[in-house]
């Protein structure tokens, strides 16, 4: 089993940036792939980018050339750099873990609103 804690939400105005952490326990972190994803009020959960253990990154095109996804293996840590937010990337954020075989792991999620 696998703990999740994000961290580094908050409320700030668009066009600003914030950075996301997503610290994880209790298994080999640098074998799992981790990825990020928000659900805002009344929508569904979607994804915003993924990073797999050999460093690949995807993302969402609605995040493509603002955000950044990274991975520190050592801190066991999980990232994500948000850069030129905007009032529609207001939501709930949340970090998973994933491994072949094992039911995926999920944090708590983190506040991030944008005012306009």
């Amino acid at each position: 089993q696998v703990q999740l804690v994000e961290s580094g939400g908050g409320l700030v105005q668009a066009g600003g940036s914030l950075r996301l952490s997503c610290a994880a326990s209790g298994s080999i972190f640098s074998r799992n792939v981790m990825a990020w994803y928000r659900q805002a009020p009344g929508k569904q959960r979607e994804f915003v980018a993924v990073i797999t253990s050999g460093g690949f990154t995807n993302y969402a095109d609605s995040v493509k050339g603002r955000f950044t996804i990274s991975r520190d293996n050592a801190k066991n840590t999980m990232y994500l750099q948000m850069n030129s937010l905007k009032p529609e990337d207001t939501a709930v954020y949340y970090c998973k873990c994933s491994y072949p075989g094992v039911k995926d792991s999920w944090g708590q999620g983190t506040q991030v609103t944008v005012s306009s």
